[in-house]
């Protein structure tokens, strides 16, 4: 069995936490939280600690908190030679200290404390310092998901800026139609099967193949019907500049 010691209580430690407690390849042997409340509910409070000096031996120690507490989090490991790896997607293992073997272990998901995620589903995207590394991490991955992947930082990073246009900005999106229905009382979950079909078709076909609506027909009088209606004026300019955006990328 693989021994993890997994640093952190966030959306992306608490998903993690479950699928390695209900792993039996995976000893997850300790949780570091800072509050031990925020992950009672997930792992039995005996393998809490709130101390570092109190951390445990292990194979793999995971730091899952936020990108600017890697370094800190990191430097406080009362170990050396230990295989240390973070769950960011941005940053470099470089950040965290040299004492300790470094890596990257970055599940690339939307994770949410409250939404259950299918975790074997979840691309993990890894990467060592040194070569000899791979391997555990590999394995660690593999015990938890069915899609692994080698990806260096500079992958990593251009994945995450993908992430964020295709998962948070598209939500920011949806959020922007929901509230458009709701000024006109219209129930949102008329979209759903939009969204769904929307999303679906991508399985199939690329992007710029499934690409619809009056953008790319160059349909100016409906273009101007909608930016008239738009009373909001960063909704509108947000519907001006993703217009441009699709007929920019017809052009190329």
């Amino acid at each position: 069995m693989i021994k993890v010691v997994l640093l952190g209580s966030g959306n992306v430690a608490s998903h993690l936490i479950k699928a390695m407690e209900a792993n039996e390849a995976i000893d997850l042997i300790q949780v570091y939280a800072r509050s031990k409340k925020s992950i009672e509910n997930l792992i039995e409070s005996s393998k809490i600690t709130t101390s570092f000096a109190d951390l445990k031996e292990a194979d793999v120690y995971v730091i899952s908190v936020s990108d600017k507490a890697i370094e800190e989090v990191s430097n406080q490991i009362p170990f050396t030679d230990k295989l240390v790896v973070h769950t960011s997607g941005t940053m470099d293992f470089r950040v965290m200290h040299p004492k300790n073997k470094r890596g990257v272990f970055y599940p690339l998901q939307t994770f949410s404390k409250s939404k259950e995620v299918a975790m074997k589903s979840v691309p993990f995207c890894l990467e060592t310092e040194k070569d000899e590394d791979f391997e555990l991490v590999e394995n660690l991955a593999k015990n938890l998901s069915n899609s692994v992947y080698k990806i260096n930082g500079e992958q990593r990073k251009s994945l995450h800026i993908s992430a964020v246009f295709v998962s948070n900005f598209v939500n920011h999106l949806y959020q922007i139609g929901n509230a458009l229905c709701e000024e006109n009382n219209v129930p949102f979950a008329i979209l759903q099967p939009l969204i769904e079909e929307t999303a679906n078709k991508i399985k199939t076909l690329s992007p710029t193949e499934a690409q619809t609506g009056p953008a790319i027909r160059n349909d100016e009088p409906t273009i101007q019907k909608h930016l008239e209606a738009l009373e909001n004026p960063t909704y509108k300019e947000l519907y001006r500049q993703l217009t441009l955006s699709i007929q920019n990328v017809k052009k190329l």
